[in-house]
């Protein structure tokens, strides 16, 4: 039976394909346009994935040798030197982080997939696997979306890794809601039925994503890959598609302001 880990490592590996597939083309100029990201050109945002895949592998190599994990010196470190590099050596850099990432992964054994857990730091407690790689597979699928989207502004994330995604959400990666969402823009509680799909997002004293959507009080009507997007402040007018609509006790531009995005 294939496991959350296994369609996770999977699912990285798609993507990593996905944005090489991208990257491989583009132009100086291109690598300096604005991403999807609002602050960040191409080319910073495949220095973030590129630097994160290189901080993302030393920490599970770490987990592996049951030693202490790369601290704030070495992420310093890490950020300094990408952040140093021409955009070319940027995107040319990603491409190789993330393949030694993606390998290091699915060379990972079924029982590692299954017990081995990573200390993160900021969190209280060791994480499984599935839960690491779900956190990566977020970052790449967001990042990979705001590389596409400068070149093709109906650019979407793919339907089975929408699934995945709200999949973490709704379970390990629970927590991550409850960093990024903002429960406080909102003065009343809302729990949204994203229609056609297995969730709802509720929103109380915090953010939460459920597989129970009893009793919602609106409904986001869409794709599932718009409202992963939703998540991550990645759903603004310019590339909201037109089937998005929210209806009931909050509106498209009252969950705006709950996912500000990062």
């Amino acid at each position: 039976m294939t496991s959350v880990a296994d369609r996770t490592i999977d699912a990285l590996r798609s993507i990593h394909h996905e944005l090489a597939a991208a990257v491989s083309g583009l132009s100086d100029e291109q690598l300096i346009a604005r991403s999807g990201a609002s602050e960040w050109s191409v080319a910073q945002v495949l220095s973030h994935l590129g630097s994160g895949a290189e901080i993302s592998l030393a920490t599970l190599r770490a987990a592996m040798a049951a030693t202490t994990g790369p601290g704030n010196d070495f992420n310093q470190e890490v950020w300094a030197r990408w952040n140093a590099l021409s955009p070319r050596g940027q995107a040319s850099g990603f491409l190789a982080a993330d393949e030694r990432l993606v390998e290091a992964l699915e060379v990972l054994t079924a029982e590692e997939r299954q017990s081995l857990h990573v200390e993160l730091g900021f969190l209280p407690s060791p994480i499984p696997i599935a839960a690491y790689t779900g956190m990566r597979l977020n970052e790449a699928a967001q990042h990979s979306w705001d590389v596409r989207v400068s070149l093709d502004p109906v650019a979407t994330i793919a339907a089975d890794t929408a699934t995945l995604l709200a999949e973490h959400f709704a379970t390990s990666l629970s927590f991550l809601l409850g960093f990024t969402g903002k429960a406080d823009a909102l003065d009343h509680p809302a729990v949204i039925d994203i229609h056609g799909s297995d969730f709802a997002l509720v929103i109380a004293a915090t953010v939460s994503l459920s597989t129970s959507t009893s009793e919602p009080t609106a409904t986001f009507t869409g794709q599932l890959e718009a409202a992963i997007r939703l998540l991550a402040g990645r759903l603004t007018t310019p590339y909201t598609p037109t089937d998005v609509e929210v209806t009931g006790n909050v509106t498209l531009d009252d969950l705006r302001r709950v996912f500000p995005g990062y």
